[in-house]
């Protein structure tokens, strides 16, 4: 028997107020699947892995949830984490994102990403990497 610790990353988990509607949309979103789903957890994953073989990202039911503001602002709720998607077409990306559902944020920073507010109001990143995307380096399902 191996009593080795083994430590893998499973999924970033978002808080929200409808957890299979937002794994609807980042399953559009990725063009993954969601291989579960009640009403207090959904989970999306690579399409075709099995359950736990890939990171994915699950959603967890929080009624209390408030959308965070952003950029911050004193006394509002603050974000703590976001998702960054790398794209070799950012045009094309934020149309996709938008027509499944995401909005793109009032304040942006900068020509190789787009800030984008998923339907729950988590902010998310589309970052310009077409030179990554063509490196053999660069593992992406």
């Amino acid at each position: 028997m191996n009593d080795e610790l083994k430590i893998k990353m499973y999924a970033f988990t978002v808080d929200c107020t409808e957890p299979y509607e937002l794994a609807k949309f980042y399953a559009a979103l990725l063009k993954w699947e969601i291989p579960f789903h009640n009403e207090d957890y959904a989970c999306v994953g690579a399409p075709g892995a099995e359950q736990g073989a890939y990171p994915g990202i699950t959603f967890q039911r929080n009624p209390q949830y408030k959308p965070p503001v952003w950029p911050e602002k004193t006394g509002a709720q603050q974000q703590m984490a976001h998702l960054d998607f790398a794209v070799n077409n950012l045009d094309e990306a934020i149309q996709y994102a938008v027509h499944c559902g995401a909005t793109i944020a009032e304040n942006q920073f900068s020509d190789d990403w787009r800030v984008m507010l998923d339907p729950a109001g988590h902010p998310f990143c589309l970052c310009q990497m077409k030179t990554v995307f063509e490196s053999p380096d660069f593992a992406l399902l």
